[in-house]
């Protein structure tokens, strides 16, 4: 396994390819979740070599399909996964199990094992750092540039029904991360509950 020949190839394709428009699904986004794992499975206790660098290959991969297609990428990244990492020495079981950690990212999660779980919470880390506001705002201005939200309010109305939905799954991430996420949570609401009210006739 030439995990870091993948690497290298995955970190090109992205670069290269992603829309100028994907402010958040960005390259830089990718490389964040691939970091925030890496650290989520050392407070874990993972210390398999093998094991580490999979959940790499995964956290690179995760949102490869963004490369193809919008709405379903996750799948189109394992496709992704399934026809290129046979070429850097990646067996079978080890391309399943990588393609099983993107599908878990698929929102609503459903994480079915631990390296899961931290991929998860890796992939939304930034919900409870102080980097927020601007990590946020970069989707609000994907989604506008897609026509995927109304306005401003709507934003923020999905912001709380998102963040109300959300969980973490490993001890360090709800050690580090709920309450900051929580405190943002109710920002929001009161934010929401202070809109102004539309002008009667407007």
């Amino acid at each position: 396994m030439r995990a870091s020949s993948a690497e290298a190839f995955i970190v090109r394709e992205l670069r290269r390819g992603l829309a100028p428009t994907l402010y958040y699904h960005s390259l830089a986004h990718t490389l964040d979740v691939a970091q925030a794992a890496q650290t989520l499975a050392a407070a874990e206790g993972v210390t398999d070599a093998e094991t580490l660098a999979l959940l790499r290959t995964a956290a690179l991969y995760h949102d490869a399909g963004f490369l193809h297609t919008y709405a379903g990428h996750e799948t189109r990244g394992c496709e992704m996964g399934r026809a290129t990492l046979p070429d850097f020495g990646y067996s079978p079981g080890q391309i399943e199990l990588i393609c099983a950690l993107i599908i878990a990212t698929q929102y609503p999660q459903a994480p079915r094992c631990h390296l899961a779980q931290i991929l998860c919470d890796a992939d939304l880390d930034y919900l409870g750092r102080p980097d927020f506001v601007p990590i946020s705002t970069s989707l609000f201005r994907e989604l506008t540039a897609r026509q995927l939200i109304a306005s401003e309010y709507a934003w923020f109305q999905l912001q709380e029904h998102f963040l109300t939905g959300h969980r973490y799954w490993t001890a360090t991430a709800l050690a580090r991360r709920s309450t900051p996420k929580q405190a943002r949570l109710a920002h929001i609401r009161a934010r929401l509950a202070a809109w102004p009210s539309p002008v009667a006739g407007a």
